[in-house]
């Protein structure tokens, strides 16, 4: 994969800003707004090069090498390394999440061991909250989208890996991230975690795999935070 050199994240910036008119009426670029593009464009992408490394060190954690192997990696200490990427995992109770959560997941699981992925990315989670007629399917038919359309879509950003028989299927820094946004939802509402919530915390992250099947489809995460209310999440209850 290629990455993007300065003059096409250049070219995109002008892309996404329109022109001002003087007096004369002829364009003029509105240099704050590109400044304040960029900075934005910057943001995004330092934000995907942290959570690519952290993905990668969470993946050399479950093949057992140790902090100081991570830290020399990265050019740090050990204890920095920890410090860094050392975050306990929010531990959830059963009785958090709705019964179609749980189902929900078994199919996520089962996406990834198809493809022998020793991990859960945002395809993955997509890919189960599709497979059965649940609160995400009800919402994405509310506004127009057939969960058949966007399963294949999402199922064409799945890729074989190389893991025979993963002992541990870890969660992505993404997924965990959109599971965290889901709880808070619920807790908002009151409820257990449900598909609907966790969806919205799919397009709450605007990026990975699923919130790129979503936009697609033309559902980004503005689309959903309309769509959602809390009659609407209540009735799915």
């Amino acid at each position: 994969m290629l990455l993007p050199d300065l003059g096409a994240l250049i070219t995109e910036v002008d892309r996404t800003c329109g022109d001002a008119r003087d007096d004369a009426g002829q364009a003029q670029p509105d240099g704050i707004d590109r400044l304040r593009a960029a900075i934005a464009m910057a943001d995004q992408l330092r934000g995907l090069a942290d959570d690519l490394v952290e993905g990668y060190v969470e993946h050399c954690r479950l093949h057992g090498h140790s902090w100081a192997q991570i830290g020399a990696a990265l050019g740090v200490t050990r204890q920095a390394a920890q410090q860094r990427y050392l975050a306990p995992h929010r531990a959830y109770e059963p009785e958090e999440f709705a019964e179609e959560i749980c189902t929900a997941v078994g199919h996520m699981k089962e996406a990834a061991m198809r493809y022998r992925n020793n991990f859960i990315g945002t395809e993955h989670v997509l890919c189960g909250l599709l497979a059965e007629n649940n609160s995400a399917v009800h919402l994405l038919a509310s506004l127009g989208v057939p969960a058949d359309s966007l399963r294949q879509r999402i199922q064409g950003s799945l890729t074989m890996g190389a893991s025979q028989a993963a002992k541990r299927i870890a969660w992505t820094p993404y997924t965990r991230k959109a599971l965290a946004a889901a709880h808070e939802l619920a807790a908002e509402d009151e409820g257990p975690v449900t598909c609907r919530h966790l969806l919205l915390g799919l397009a709450a992250l605007g990026r990975g795999p699923a919130a790129a099947a979503l936009a697609e489809a033309s559902v980004d995460r503005s689309v959903l935070a309309k769509a959602r209310s809390p009659e609407g999440i209540r009735s799915d209850r």
